[in-house]
C-alpha cells in the first residue's frame, strides 16, 4: 500500500510519527459512458467556459472567487501554509466511549502505521486505549479539507476512523415517522423471539456484493445475444393484518433451518 499522509499522532505531550494509509476500497463495476447511436465511449475534458480551449492538467491551478469575476490563486503550499501544524497532526483532543458515537457520523477508515522512532509511543497509545475501553477523538487535515476523526485499535493496529461533523448530519424531525400506539405486546415479544433466533456473530467475511455478481450475469447473457427475463418480483408491503402471522411463519422457518 502506498501511504497517503504523513505526520504525527498528538497525545498529550507526546508525538507518535505515523503513516496513514486507506482502509478501505470500492469494488463497484467500472461502467464506461457511451453514445446511444452507435455506442462510441464520451470522453470529458476540461475545457474554459470562455473559449471552449481544452486546458491541459498541468496549466490548472485552485483559486477562490472572493468577489465577482476576482480570484486569489492557492497553491500546495498555501494549504500547508494556512496552519503547518495542522497539516501534518492528527491532534487527539479527548477520549470518549465508542459506543457515544451515532454510527451515523462514521464515514471512512483508515490505518496508522509507527513511523522510525514512532513504535514504542504508538504500542503505547494502542495498549492504553485497549484497556480504557475508549477511542480518541481527533481534528487532522488531508487532501487540503479539516477533518474529525477517531483512533481506535484493532488487534496491533491503530485506526482513524473519519467522521462527520454535525453540521454534515441531516435531522430527520420532518419525516413523517410511527408511534407505538398500534402496537401489541405479543407482536413486540413474537418480534424479539424472532431476533433471538436469528442473532449470529458478525462476520464481514461472510457477506459479500450478490448485487453484482447478478449484474454480471445479465452482461453476459447480453453479451450472448439472451435478453435477461427478471426472475423475482418487487417486495410488496407487508399488511397489517397479516403481522402476526408473518413473524409466526419467520420464526417456523428459522427454526426448521436450525433443525
Amino acid at each position: 500500500m502506498r501511504a497517503l499522509w504523513s505526520g504525527s499522532i498528538s497525545f498529550g505531550l507526546v508525538n507518535i510519527p505515523v503513516k496513514l494509509y486507506s482502509g478501505s476500497e470500492s469494488n463497484s463495476l467500472d461502467l464506461d459512458m457511451l453514445r446511444k447511436g452507435d455506442l462510441c465511449p464520451i470522453k470529458y475534458q476540461r475545457v474554459c467556459k470562455y473559449d471552449n480551449q481544452e486546458v491541459p492538467f498541468t496549466e490548472i491551478v485552485k483559486g477562490y472567487e472572493y468577489t465577482d469575476g476576482e480570484y486569489v490563486v492557492l497553491t500546495d503550499q498555501d494549504f500547508e501554509n494556512a496552519n503547518v501544524e495542522k497539516t501534518h497532526l492528527i491532534d487527539i483532543l479527548g477520549f470518549v466511549m465508542e459506543s457515544e458515537i451515532d454510527t451515523r457520523y462514521f464515514e471512512k477508515p483508515y490505518y496508522l502505521e509507527p513511523d522510525r522512532g514512532g513504535d514504542k509511543p504508538y504500542a503505547l497509545l494502542r495498549e492504553a486505549l485497549k484497556k480504557s475501553g475508549k477511542v480518541g477523538v481527533a481534528t487532522y487535515v488531508l487532501r487540503n479539507r479539516g477533518s474529525l476523526g477517531v483512533v481506535k485499535p484493532i488487534d496491533d493496529l491503530l485506526v482513524l476512523n473519519q467522521v462527520r461533523y454535525a453540521t454534515e448530519v441531516r435531522e430527520f424531525k420532518d419525516l413523517k415517522l410511527p408511534g407505538t400506539d398500534k402496537l401489541r405486546d405479543p407482536e413486540i415479544d413474537l418480534a424479539l423471539t424472532l431476533i433471538d433466533h436469528l442473532t449470529v456473530k458478525f462476520d464481514p467475511e461472510q457477506y459479500h456484493d450478490t448485487y453484482i455478481e447478478d449484474l454480471k450475469k445479465t452482461i453476459e447473457q447480453k453479451a450472448q445475444g439472451i435478453l435477461p427475463v427478471p426472475k423475482e418480483e418487487k417486495p410488496q408491503p407487508t399488511k397489517v393484518v397479516d403481522l402476526m402471522a408473518l413473524l409466526k411463519e419467520s420464526l417456523n422457518q428459522k427454526k426448521k433451518e436450525a433443525a
